[in-house]
């Protein structure tokens, strides 16, 4: 199969599976939001670390341990993914699946801002205007909810965040996602610990809802194994275009499954924010097909007349 085509399928299939986990979630219940993350983190740890056994690649673990810097950053990356992980699940049980839908909706827009902030970035105009519009969005729908929509916020930069400390990083998916699992194994097992300890837990009470929280753990690394391997074999136009995806089917899904309300005002506002990924996208596809003519006049033979 195309190698293109083959990185579409894998970034079809990992935003599909994003898209619909809000469902997968509330047939988590009754647990609450703190078990199912502890649960998410442990199985993540033992999925990942059948499938390097399976795949023989423990190595890597003997040279970042001599890279203390790396490690740092493992560690920051893991407590950026447990607060994105542990809000979007709250969201999700909280019956809010319309606002993390908005917090994956304006990520672009947050990353673009991180790159001006942290890494000096300059924009062009399309990029401020997308940020304008994006931040005028945020200021409508806080006027719908009463309040700053700090979810969908923390979702939004917490994954920024994490993407960035990720890029910097530069490991494969399963390596990346085992690590970082298992900074956070050792809080979540003692916190189900003391959970059992309370006589709270979920765990064991009903076979089918064990399975679902073991499962968590699939549920958690087959995504990013998928989106690697998208990432691996697609542009990043392509890729951005994808991301898309699963927002919207989590919007579908809060909306159309759930029923959460969405109120005029707060239409707008998701009006206001697709309307700044339109100006963001077609900005980013007009300048990589810029970027690719000038890289393709560059590498042309010069007429011989010419020289």
């Amino acid at each position: 199969m195309n190698q293109t085509r083959l990185g579409y399928l894998y970034g079809f299939g990992a935003y599909l599976l994003w898209g619909f986990f809000p469902i997968y979630l509330k047939l988590l219940r009754p647990a609450g939001p703190v078990e199912i993350l502890a649960h998410r983190i442990v199985w993540s740890v033992v999925f990942v670390a059948l499938l390097l056994a399976a795949m023989r690649n423990i190595g890597f673990l003997r040279a970042l341990v001599r890279r203390p810097r790396a490690l740092a950053a493992i560690a920051a990356a893991a407590a950026l993914i447990a607060v994105n992980w542990g809000t979007y699940i709250d969201g999700v049980n909280s019956d809010r699946v319309v606002e993390t839908a908005l917090g994956y909706f304006i990520n672009p827009l947050v990353v673009v801002l991180i790159g001006v902030f942290v890494l000096r970035e300059r924009l062009r105009p399309a990029q401020w205007a997308a940020l304008g519009v994006g931040g005028l969005a945020v200021a409508v729908l806080t006027v719908d909810y009463g309040r700053l929509p700090w979810l969908a916020l923390t979702l939004a930069f917490s994954f920024a965040g994490y993407g960035l400390v990720k890029k910097r990083l530069g490991l494969p998916a399963a390596e990346g996602l085992f690590v970082e699992s298992a900074v956070l194994a050792l809080p979540a097992l003692a916190y189900l610990g003391w959970l059992g300890r309370q006589g709270d837990a979920t765990f064991g009470h009903g076979s089918g809802h064990t399975v679902l929280l073991v499962l968590a753990g699939a549920a958690t690394a087959i995504p990013l194994l998928l989106f690697a391997g998208a990432a691996n074999r697609l542009p990043l136009t392509g890729l951005g275009m994808l991301q898309y995806l699963a927002p919207i089917l989590q919007l579908g899904c809060g909306v159309l499954i759930f029923h959460e309300p969405m109120p005029p005002a707060r239409l707008a506002g998701f009006a206001l924010v697709w309307l700044a990924l339109v100006v963001f996208t077609a900005d980013a596809v007009r300048h990589t097909r810029r970027t690719r003519a000038a890289a393709r006049a560059a590498a042309a033979p010069v007429p011989a007349g010419a020289r």
